[in-house]
């Protein structure tokens, strides 16, 4: 079952008078999603859960099966794939949308590809590593679709690695874009700062025999602080999206833009969205980290209760310059099975306000509960049937 522990309001010492509000914005997005992944507060959602074509966004999903497999093993850096003519012939060109501008028969390594898909938003480089991974493009978006389930993309689906337009078979949310974001962040660190902070990449030649460098097109690297990937998108029917991230003082947003008109309009929109995530909201530390919050009962262990403890320094969001009153609850799965890791995240630690709905936050074992002995276990059952 699932218990729940309220704690005393004078706890975390945060009620304050509830003249707080939810600082207002307005966007000409259609969709627009943007959430601070240091508390878990959502700050501005705007038909967040509406179903739309990705376009280029869906190379995030390519981007993170690879990191995955590169993670596990199953792949490596200077590994190299062949360009083979039949795609070679589909994805160069005008009619193919961004490009790497690879030949055919080029043998390239999955990192340079990489590059390509991150920074040129290479539509070539996307279904070049599809095939060298799986076989088939097809094959690859099966991959897709099972890491997709697997990190709770509930509501989103890939026919294909390169976001193209597929009659409506390829379509995301901007709360599940939010979500790949933030497990790319959180589950690959190294490679996405590799990969996503990228200003630009030299791949291919002119006609003339120059080098072709082109710019990655974050509208956010160089213009606000801390901005750090991720990824645009573009076709007639989908508008002009963004998926972004940004780090300030230990806060990391993230946000979502869809259906803008125009290159301009993103990049400006995009600016201005981040900018109000850091300016009209503030982080409030609640927490240190290694404090006891609660304690949680233990089945079958050689403890009858575990610490909960903070894993690193928890902070709240909420408006700048006020604060509201706070609910403050422990929640865990209970009792919880023995054994139990020291750091085992085996909690959260769940903070509601008006202005910010829902904060949730990680809660670790602060020691290892090893499991019961024979007779320790022989008396724990004898216990559950008088309880």
């Amino acid at each position: 079952m699932k218990k729940l522990l309220v704690l005393p309001p004078l706890f975390l010492a945060l009620a304050m008078p509830a003249s707080a509000q939810r600082p207002p914005y307005d966007t000409p997005a259609p969709v627009a999603f943007i959430e601070d992944l240091s508390s878990g507060a959502v700050l501005y959602a705007k038909d967040a859960d509406r179903r739309m074509p990705p376009a280029s966004m869906a190379k995030m999903m390519t981007t993170y099966v690879i990191f995955d497999m590169l993670q596990k093993g199953e792949l490596k850096l200077d590994q190299k794939f062949r360009v083979r003519p039949e795609t070679w012939e589909r994805w160069h060109g005008p009619k193919a949308g961004s490009t790497m501008f690879l030949s055919p028969n080029e043998e390239v390594s999955v990192e340079n590809l990489l590059y390509g898909v991150v920074v040129l938003s290479g539509n070539d480089a996307c279904v070049v590593l599809a095939e060298g991974i799986a076989g088939t493009e097809e094959a690859f978006a099966n991959l897709m679709n099972q890491r997709a389930k697997a990190i709770g993309l509930s509501n989103s689906r890939f026919g294909n690695s390169n976001g193209w337009p597929d009659e409506g078979r390829t379509y995301v949310t901007a709360r599940d874009l939010a979500t790949l974001a933030k497990v790319t962040i959180e589950q690959h660190p190294q490679l996405y700062k590799k990969f996503y902070t990228r200003r630009d990449f030299t791949w291919g030649q002119t006609m003339g025999g120059n080098a072709i460098t082109q710019a990655n097109r974050d509208p956010l690297l160089g213009r606000v602080d801390g901005a750090d990937g991720l990824k645009t998108g573009h076709t007639e029917e989908a508008g002009y999206g963004f998926t972004g991230s940004a780090e300030q003082s230990g806060r990391r947003l993230v946000m979502v833009l869809a259906g803008l008109t125009s290159a301009n309009q993103r990049i400006s929109e995009s600016v201005r969205f981040m900018e109000w995530g850091f300016g009209a909201w503030k982080s409030r530390p609640i927490v240190k980290k290694g404090k006891r919050v609660e304690t949680a009962d233990v089945q079958l262990g050689g403890e009858a209760t575990v610490g909960l403890v903070a894993p690193r320094d928890l902070s709240i969001t909420v408006p700048s310059g006020t604060s509201a009153p706070v609910t403050v609850k422990v929640v865990y799965q209970g009792p919880i099975k023995a054994p139990i890791a020291a750091g085992q995240h085996i909690a959260d630690l769940v903070i509601t306000s008006a202005d910010t709905g829902e904060q949730r936050m990680p809660l670790v074992a602060e020691a290892a509960v090893e499991e019961a002995g024979f007779f320790g276990r022989v008396w724990a059952g004898l216990m559950s049937l008088f309880a």
